[in-house]
C-alpha cells in the first residue's frame, strides 16, 4: 500500500467531517437566533415552548435544547412558577450595547435634554426595524407626574405619534404592504381602519408632525417630528408625551419646539432641505 495515498484520503475523510460538523454548527447557531428573534418581536413578556415551536416550524424537543443552551449564557430565563421563557440580563447587555453604537441617539441625546427641560414633558427617540417602532431613549423632567416608556419594546406602526411618522413617510408600496396586513388595537383609541390611516398619514406629511391621544397607552397623549438623514429619509423620530389629562391641551404649544429640535437632529445627521422633496418623491412613487 502505497502510505502517501492512505494519508491523503484520510486528509479528505478528516475535512469531510470537519466540513459536516461546522454546517451542522452553522445550523443550530441560526435556529438559536431565531429563536431569540421570537422573542425580540413578541408582543408577550413570556413565551412558551409550544409556542415557540410553532413559530419556527420545530419540534418541542429541539426547542428545548436550543433554550437550555441559550440559559446558560443568561440570553434566555426560566420562570419556574409559569414554566414559561423571557428574554435574559444578556440579552439586555447586547441590546444596550448596540444602541450606545446608534449614532442618532448620541446626536440626540443634547436635543433630548433640552426638549424636557424646556416642555417639563418627558422626551423621547425612536427608531424603525421592519414593521415595529422601538424607543431608544428618553429624558424625564423633574416633577412628580411623568410619563415614562419602555426602551427596546417594539411597537406597531399604526399606533402611537412616533409610530405614525415613520407610517407617513415610508414608500407607498411599503405602506400599503403594511396598511393590508393586521391592524391590532393597543388600545380603544387606536385607530385601525386603512382608510382612516391613511388621512392621517397625508395631515402628517403636510404639517410634519403627528400627535396621538391614548392611541398607544390609553393614559397618554404625545406629539412627534421626523428626524432626516442625509438621504431625505426618517431615521429616527422625536416626541415629546405626557399624562393626556394635562398634555392632550398643551401637546400644540410643543410643536414649534420640537419641530426645532427636530430639525437641528436632521442637520446633524446630514440633512439638507433640497433632499426634502427627493425624499417625499419616494413616498409618493
Amino acid at each position: 500500500m502505497n502510505p502517501t495515498a492512505f494519508k491523503d484520503t484520510t486528509a479528505n475523510d478528516d475535512e469531510d467531517l470537519e466540513r459536516a460538523g461546522l454546517g451542522q454548527t452553522i445550523a443550530t447557531v441560526e435556529r438559536a437566533a431565531d429563536v431569540l428573534v421570537v422573542f425580540a418581536q413578541s408582543q408577550e413578556p413570556t413565551l412558551g415552548v409550544t409556542q415557540i415551536a410553532n413559530a419556527l416550524s420545530l419540534s418541542k424537543a429541539a426547542v428545548h435544547r436550543i433554550l437550555a443552551s441559550l440559559r446558560s449564557r443568561d440570553l434566555i430565563e426560566f420562570d419556574n412558577r409559569t414554566r414559561r421563557y423571557r428574554l435574559g440580563p444578556m440579552a439586555l447587555s447586547i441590546g444596550l450595547s448596540y444602541l450606545s453604537r446608534v449614532d442618532v441617539r448620541y446626536l440626540a441625546q443634547d436635543e433630548l435634554a433640552q426638549l424636557s427641560a424646556v416642555t417639563s414633558e418627558t422626551a423621547t427617540l425612536s427608531i424603525r426595524n421592519g414593521r415595529h417602532r422601538y424607543y431608544i431613549d428618553q429624558v424625564r423632567p423633574h416633577r412628580e407626574i411623568v410619563m415614562s416608556v419602555q426602551i427596546g419594546v417594539p411597537y406597531p406602526l399604526h399606533a402611537g405619534s412616533s409610530s405614525k411618522i415613520f407610517l407617513a413617510f415610508l414608500p407607498v408600496e411599503e405602506a400599503e404592504r403594511y396598511l393590508a396586513g393586521r391592524l391590532d388595537k393597543v388600545t380603544k383609541q387606536t385607530v385601525t381602519s386603512a382608510a382612516a390611516l391613511r388621512r392621517d398619514m397625508v395631515r402628517i406629511r403636510e404639517c410634519g408632525y403627528a400627535t396621538s391621544i391614548g392611541e398607544r397607552q390609553s393614559d397618554a397623549a404625545s406629539v412627534a417630528a421626523p428626524i432626516f438623514d442625509h438621504e431625505g429619509k426618517v431615521a429616527a423620530v422625536l416626541s415629546v408625551c405626557g399624562p393626556a389629562d394635562r398634555f392632550e391641551a398643551e401637546a400644540r404649544d410643543v410643536v414649534p419646539a420640537l419641530l426645532s429640535a427636530a430639525t437641528r437632529v436632521s442637520a446633524r445627521m446630514g440633512y439638507l432641505p433640497s433632499t426634502a422633496a427627493q425624499g417625499l418623491q419616494r413616498v409618493k412613487s
